[in-house]
């Protein structure tokens, strides 16, 4: 067995656990990852969305909901990605030790981390399908292609969540700092980078900070695949942008997990 198969092998190892373990939980997460966005697009899309423009319910030129729905793709995705790299990891360092337990096998540190990362990817693509076929059956999808090519730029953004969370995650020594992430940095995320209004809306000072947050490059691909709009060029420094803080994620987790597990 060359070094190249026994990575790859090692990854798919770590991989396997968690989708193990999710085959017996994965009933918990249906209300938090499917559920509370379609009450979401229920409630801000079809209900407020008949108020919108003096009742004309259009933003954009298309329906209130139809507007809304890529952007709460990608917040959902955003959210999912959250929970998985946040209690998850650090539960695997310092409460199950599950990290510790894999490293006492042939797996390497990169193996533990990439592996558990596959599976975060994972989570994010059901998510991210499930909510769509959701609202294709709301008649909320623009055009089915549309909607078939938003599918990897949401899981884009869930991976440039995941993984440099997964790295703060590797860092901490209480929940506390989960808390705070949380508090001040996904709420303010899902209310202020364009999943609700366009972030021209926002006052002048505001929009440059929220252009510089990943949801907002998300919710922008998204939606511009979702609805067939939007310039090639824009969209691929959108994706340039995920990818980058993705691979950026990556690297600060191998550091983070080396030093805590001391490996």
């Amino acid at each position: 067995m060359t070094a190249v198969t026994f990575a790859t092998g090692g990854r798919r190892a770590a991989f396997e656990y968690w989708l193990a373990v999710y085959r017996r939980t994965w009933r918990g997460s249906v209300v938090t990852s499917i559920v509370s966005p379609v009450l979401f697009l229920a409630a801000m899309g079809v209900g407020l969305g008949s108020l919108v423009h003096g009742g004309s319910g259009q933003v954009a030129g298309v329906r209130y909901a139809v507007f809304l729905a890529p952007g709460l793709l990608a917040a959902s995705v955003m959210q999912t990605a959250m929970g998985e790299a946040t209690w998850p990891v650090m539960g695997a360092i310092k409460w199950d030790r599950t990290y510790l337990g894999m490293l006492a096998t042939p797996l390497t540190v990169s193996d533990v981390l990439l592996g558990h990362l596959a599976f975060m990817t994972l989570r994010v693509s059901i998510v991210a399908t499930a909510f769509t076929v959701v609202t294709a059956l709301f008649g909320l999808v623009h055009s089915a292609g549309g909607a078939v090519l938003a599918l990897p730029a949401a899981v884009l953004t869930g991976t440039a969540f995941a993984a440099p969370i997964a790295a703060f995650s590797a860092t901490q020594a209480r929940e506390t700092g989960f808390i705070l992430l949380y508090r001040f940095g996904l709420i303010p995320l899902f209310l202020f980078s364009g999943t609700f209004f366009p972030v021209s809306q926002l006052p002048l000072v505001l929009r440059p900070v929220a252009w510089l947050t990943p949801l907002w490059h998300g919710v922008s691909l998204c939606r511009d695949l979702a609805l067939s709009r939007g310039s090639v060029l824009a969209m691929l420094g959108h994706a340039a942008y995920l990818l980058a803080l993705t691979a950026l994620g990556v690297l600060a987790a191998q550091w983070a997990y080396r030093r805590r597990l001391h490996w």
